[in-house]
Parts: C-alpha cells; structure tokens; sequence
C-alpha cells in the first residue's frame, strides 16, 4: 500500500478509490479482501484517511503520510540535489530505553529516516532528518538532540553504526537477481510490466531502512550502491510507459476528493 502511494498516487493527488486500490493490486496477486484489510489498517495507522471521490469512497493520504513518503521519494528516486557534508553528525542520545515492542517500532522508524544505531539509546546521522521530531513524538521518545563532530576516523564510525559490507553485498545481489527478471517483461503488457515495476520499487525501498545515503567520503571505494541505483533507474523507466498507461486506466475519475 505505501509503495502504490508512494510511489504512484502521490504525484496524482495521493487519492484512490478502494475499486481502483483492488484493480491495482490485482496484477501483484492481491485478492479484494486483502486489499481492504490492507486499507483498513493503514487508516487505523494513521496514513490514510477516508474521502468521497468523483467515482466513489475512497482515501487519500494525511499529512504524516505525505511528509513520510515524500521524505521516502527523495531518497528513492535521488530527486534531490547533492549536498556537502560539513564533518558534523547529527546525534540522537534517548532519555530512556523504551520496552519491546515500542523499542522495535522506534528502531525501525529511526532507521528508515536515515539513521544509525552505535548503542542502545545513541543513534546517528550525517543530517538531521526533518521527520526527527515529529517521528519521536509519535512514539513517545525523549531525547538529546544535537551536532557535534566525531574525534576519530570518521568512515570507521559509519562502519560501526551500518553494516557497510553487507550492504554492498547485497546491493550487488540486488542486480544480479533482478537483471533476468525485468528482461523478460514486455513493456507492451501494461499489467505485468506494471506489477514488476511495482515488486522492483519494492525490493529497492527495501534498502531505505539499511541505506542512509552516506556522502561519498564515508563510503568505500566502488560502492555497489551506486551500480544498483543506476540499474533501478534504468529498469523504472524502460517499463515507465506501460506502468503509467495502467495505472491511469485504473484510476479513472478519482483525482478532486469531496468531504468524506
């Protein structure tokens, strides 16, 4: 569901109809009920919320959802203009350990924005994450915030707070397992050139929540990372067309939500 939003609804009002949700999905081998199971937890969530639409009920993003997958968006798609890195870290140190299961939920929050775990309650990034705050007030975190600089070899510090090595490894995997898979779509079959496009984003947000998109002086030498994203470039937009073309057919009258 927040690949479909995320990735194709956002940027065409972030609104569906549940009829246009299940066509969708249909192709990636989602049933009906699962789908609206799927909607009815989001909402619960707090990412979808219910609209009337031209054609019909259906739902639309919040705004926690909108600031979430933009913030997502960038870091997939690399819309955003390269920045230096002034050798400062952004440290989070919490007040207080939280108990599993908040402690699980935090730590996979804290990682999908972009930071990384030197212990328990000491997490950092090489920039603050605009989500920071509002993610540590939704789960009820209390934390010291601040920049400060490491005084030590900085790369070894990334090594320490992300799995580098077995990141690049798998960041090679990742085009060597969906090399054979995207070459056998035809791009002239908008339903199955959509649902690979859609299992291909999905495998490669996958690396958001391990990936902090690190400047290139932490990385080492050859990052795989680099291959990989160029090789979900290019596989995005040779099945774009026909993904488009599918996803409009689906969608129908479904842009200007009235009050639900």
């Amino acid at each position: 569901m927040f690949d479909v939003y995320g990735g194709h609804l956002r940027q065409r009002g972030g609104t569906a109809t549940i009829a246009a949700l299940v066509r969708l999905l249909e192709p990636l081998g989602f049933a009906p009920p699962a789908v609206r199971t799927a909607v009815s937890r989001t909402v619960r969530q707090g990412w979808l919320r219910p609209v009337r639409l031209p054609a019909g009920p259906g739902y639309a993003m919040t705004a926690r959802a909108e600031k979430r997958l933009d913030e997502a968006s960038a870091r997939v798609f690399r819309t955003r203009p390269p920045s230096t890195w002034d050798g400062r870290w952004h440290v989070v140190v919490l007040e207080d350990l939280p108990a599993r299961p908040q402690r699980d939920q935090l730590t996979s929050s804290l990682k999908l924005i972009g930071y990384g775990e030197l212990g328990p309650v000491t997490w950092i990034s090489p920039r603050p994450s605009p989500e920071l705050t509002d993610l540590l007030a939704v789960e009820g975190a209390a934390a010291r915030i601040f920049h400060g600089e490491h005084d030590g070899d900085d790369a070894e510090l990334a090594g320490r707070a992300w799995d580098l090595d077995a990141l690049g490894s798998d960041y090679q995997s990742f085009v060597e397992d969906w090399s054979g898979r995207v070459s056998t779509v035809d791009p002239t079959e908008h339903p199955a050139a959509f649902a690979v496009s859609q299992e291909l984003l999905h495998a490669w947000r996958k690396f958001l929540f391990r990936d902090p998109s690190l400047p290139p002086e932490l990385l080492p030498p050859d990052w795989p990372g680099h291959i990989a994203a160029r090789f979900f470039d290019q596989q995005t937009e040779r099945l774009a067309t026909a993904t488009n073309e599918f996803i409009e057919s689906c969608l129908g009258n479904t842009r200007t939500p009235s009050s639900a």
